[in-house]
């Protein structure tokens, strides 16, 4: 919490091109390896870097493309899964998201980064056609 003009504490807004989500992983959520099934953690990869994208154009989004989604370490039942997600770049109507996920022991709140990845979403209008979106113009921006 930060103080406002009137020395008030106020919650402070999130970030407006970002998003974090926090999971915790259950037994339907496992392959057979006793691990997070990779089907789960890229739904769940999706939907953070969505609500970034959403909150980016401040409008509808859909998924466009994920790439090089690399799983470092497994996760496993009982552990959180904590997921950050950022826009990175911006086109004229599209954006690329980062997505961080952190296998988190609860008790000790130690993370460790298990799986990283970038989505691509195009903001689009009320009919589904691609629509334009503000351009960000900071140091993040990629070619």
């Amino acid at each position: 919490m930060t103080p406002d003009s009137s020395g008030t504490p106020s919650a402070q807004p999130a970030p407006r091109s970002s998003a974090r989500m926090l999971e915790l992983v259950f037994p339907k959520d496992l392959n057979g390896h006793g691990t997070a099934f990779g089907g789960f953690v890229l739904s769940l990869m999706d939907k953070a870097a969505s609500m970034a994208a959403i909150r980016h154009c401040q409008g509808s989004v859909v998924t466009a493309r994920m790439e090089a989604v690399d799983f470092h370490l497994p996760i496993r039942r009982g552990d959180a899964v904590a997921l950050e997600a950022e826009v990175v770049h911006t086109g004229r109507s599209s954006m690329r998201v980062k997505v961080d996920v952190y296998r988190e022991t609860l008790a000790t709140g130690q993370q460790e980064l298990a799986t990283s990845g970038t989505f691509v979403f195009v903001a689009v209008d009320e009919r589904g056609k691609p629509r334009p979106i503000a351009r960000q113009d900071d140091a993040t921006q990629t070619p």
